[in-house]
């Protein structure tokens, strides 16, 4: 044995100093896992990486001239980091310490739970917009599992329990507001990568405060927001829109888009449509944090990307003119209206229920928005205030309907063009043939028009200027409704136009109506029957005759840029535009349908003569009345300069009874273009006796 182990003595000594080596390690491990492993676990579950969110600067909204629209303001909020409370707090300790500050300089916190208590200190549910949808997310087997008919008490608690508030319980005020932090930060996913936002848009004191407090509190934060503001909230609220939180619906469709559960998001209008451009990337910041509940060390930033601006084609100042001109019209309509009825005992349908319309121009050159106005209309800045929200909805007058692009009226005579055009084209009617009216039509007994007046024979020019009604029943009748519905679609009737935002498609007859007879047809000639359409589809319509048959897609997007405007991302090119049909018209038939048009303006027989007797702008329009329940709706279309046109307009008000108005909002926002530096005066003069159709 002695003899082996003097030979092998450095093998063995090898062998051992691994042994003792391999031994070494196991206890060592042993020590790790067994004896020391609930320690190690801890340290292993408090000592991680932590991956913070920020938010980015969402893009403004700026008119065609850079005119800033939509922009964001900068405001401090009071956030709680769950990374940032010590092992000795608990968060509702830390809820309790902001609750004494807050209560102290009577500020206000984030506050959604829908349960109140009433004078007598009884819990009840809240009589707010949103709290039926905040109970039924309470009472999911996700959250409290109730019925939704269980009584106010059962909810609060099921959430004492929920949010360990059994010592508070008997302080039913105290209780229940910790119960609303408490809810709140587990719909907005507070965890240690998810900070809460405790109170947005704080007062300079508060700031102050609240800094001094993160001192020793680190958990408690200030931060940075930016607030969206809207620079006029009346300018073109519908146009805009606004911004609000992601619902659990829009969550589950954007997570993989990159949107957090507390983003927010464009809920309608350029907000919505825009949303992609407007939004921007938020920024990282990966934390390590060690096992006393410090943080060591920031691993990692990647800084947040704002949005892109977002350039509208609109030009503000017109706008302003249009908002004036379409309000002060409408309630002189409605005045005179008033007067009338009180001069015929009584007798209504002069007006005096003309209490909204919509006005849209358009440039001829790219069809881009210009202006866009409807009335009535409500203030943007004030549409998150829950009282100004409930009082838009019960205003008859419906000023959050979006008359412009949503509204669906019918023309009346304004369609007479494209009937005009339609009969031409076919080969119906020449320019000079004529038909003889004797004010009233009844080749279809069930489907009599009654015309203005007795025109005697007319062609085609006289027609459009004096709206013969007679003459365009006979021609759509000898046209038939197919031939006629296939043109009015294609100069943009009944058809969407390409807006960005949300609009409407209106209804063309024949083509949309659920049944059709002949007799039909006649009316529909006459802008009458099932023909509904938008303003905007109206001014797409006399762009499209303005620009010689080709029409355009009708946009409101000039451009979007990167946000300090350095870079385009993209544009619609205004010298190369989109079209979306070239009607091929022969020329010489369009050009008699524009010549009829001026003569409606320029002709002393036109139904427009009188409102533009002295106008310095030639003008080729059409007037039209739609006959509805109670007063007349009044329309009229237009395009400027006759001889080289560089705008389109189209006015609809509501029961307007005399066309008078709707061509003094057209005048205002001519003048307005055409003259910039001339002083803007309102034309709401009084209806002349004039025919208008």
């Amino acid at each position: 044995m002695l003899k082996f182990i003097k030979e092998n003595r450095r093998a063995l000594v090898c062998l051992l100093l691994v042994i003792i080596i391999f031994t070494s390690f196991v206890v060592r491990l042993f020590d790790w896992q067994v004896v020391q492993g609930e320690y190690y676990r801890e340290e292993v579950a408090t000592t991680a990486n932590y991956r913070l969110t920020s938010d980015a600067t969402r893009g403004e909204i700026v008119d065609c001239n850079g005119v800033a629209l939509t922009t964001n303001l900068t405001v401090y909020s009071v956030s709680i980091d769950k990374l940032y409370i010590s092992q000795d707090m608990t968060v509702n300790d830390v809820i309790l310490r902001l609750f004494d500050i807050f209560d102290a300089m009577g500020a206000k916190w984030i506050d959604t739970l829908p349960i109140i208590l009433d004078n007598e200190n009884n819990y009840q549910f809240s009589s707010d917009e949103n709290a039926e949808a905040e109970l039924e997310n309470l009472a999911s087997s996700e959250m409290l599992d109730l019925s939704v008919y269980a009584p106010a008490d059962d909810y609060m608690e099921a959430l004492t329990e929920r949010y360990e508030l059994e010592a508070w319980a008997e302080n039913k005020k105290l209780c229940r507001n910790l119960a609303s932090v408490r809810y709140n930060m587990e719909m907005c996913r507070f965890s240690y990568s998810t900070p809460y936002t405790f109170a947005e848009d704080i007062s300079q004191e508060l700031t102050a405060v609240i800094s001094e407090l993160s001192q020793s509190l680190p958990c408690i934060d200030i931060t940075t927001a930016y607030k969206r503001v809207c620079v006029d909230g009346t300018l073109m609220p519908h146009i805009l829109g606004v911004t609000g939180p992601l619902t659990a619906e829009d969550y589950e469709d954007k997570k993989d888009k990159g949107y957090s559960y507390n983003d927010i998001i464009g809920k309608f209008g350029i907000e919505s449509a825009m949303e992609e451009y407007l939004k921007g990337e938020g920024g990282t910041k990966t934390v390590s944090k060690n096992s006393d509940g410090t943080v060591i060390s920031v691993v990692g930033v990647d800084p947040a990307e704002p949005g892109n601006t977002v350039h509208l084609t609109i030009d503000k100042r017109l706008q302003e003119v249009a908002n004036k001109s379409l309000a002060e019209n409408i309630k002189a309509a409605q005045a005179a209206g008033i007067a009338a009825s009180a001069e015929a005992g009584g007798e209504e349908g002069h007006g005096e229920d003309c209490t909204a319309g919509a006005v849209v121009m358009l440039d001829v050159k790219d069809f881009s928005v210009l202006a866009a106005s409807s009335y009535p209309t409500y203030d943007l800045s004030k549409y998150s205030d829950g009282d100004y929200y409930m009082s838009l909805l019960e205003d008859k007058t419906l000023p959050l309907y979006d008359r412009a692009f949503s509204g669906s009226f019918a023309p009346g005579s304004v369609v007479k063009p494209a009937v005009a055009l339609a009969a031409l084209e076919e080969g119906v009617v020449g320019e000079y043939t004529p038909i003889f009216c004797s004010k009233t039509y009844d080749y279809y007994p069930s489907n009599v028009v009654n015309c203005m007046g007795y025109h005697g024979n007319q062609d085609i020019y006289g027609a459009i200027a004096r709206s013969c009604n007679y003459y365009f029943a006979e021609v759509g009748r000898q046209l038939g409704i197919s031939d006629m519905s296939l043109y009015m679609e294609k100069l943009g009737l009944g058809e969407k136009t390409g807006l960005e935002i949300y609009e409407t498609s209106g209804f063309l007859a024949g083509r949309d109506s659920v049944s059709w007879l002949p007799g039909n047809t006649v009316q529909a000639a006459i802008g009458q029957s099932d023909n509904t359409f938008t303003p905007v589809q109206l001014a797409t319509y006399v762009a499209t005759i303005a620009n010689n048959g080709v029409r355009l897609r009708t946009h409101i997007i000039d451009k979007v840029t990167t946000y300090d405007r350095s870079k385009v991302i993209f544009e619609n090119d205004k010298n190369n535009p989109e079209v979306v049909a070239d009607l091929q018209l022969t020329p010489y038939n369009l050009s008699v349908v524009q010549t009829a048009m001026r003569n409606v303006v320029a002709d002393e027989a036109g139904t427009a003569y009188w409102s533009f007797l002295d106008f310095d702008i030639p003008v080729a329009g059409k007037t039209g009345t739609a006959e509805n329940t109670g007063s007349d709706h009044t329309a009229f279309i237009c395009y400027a300069p006759y001889d080289d046109p560089k705008v389109a307009i189209a006015v609809v008000l509501e029961h307007g009874a005399k066309g008078t108005y709707s061509m003094g909002v057209a005048k205002d926002l001519l003048n307005a273009y055409f003259h910039p530096d001339a002083e803007t005066t309102t034309e709401t003069q009084t209806a002349s006796d004039i025919p208008q159709q």
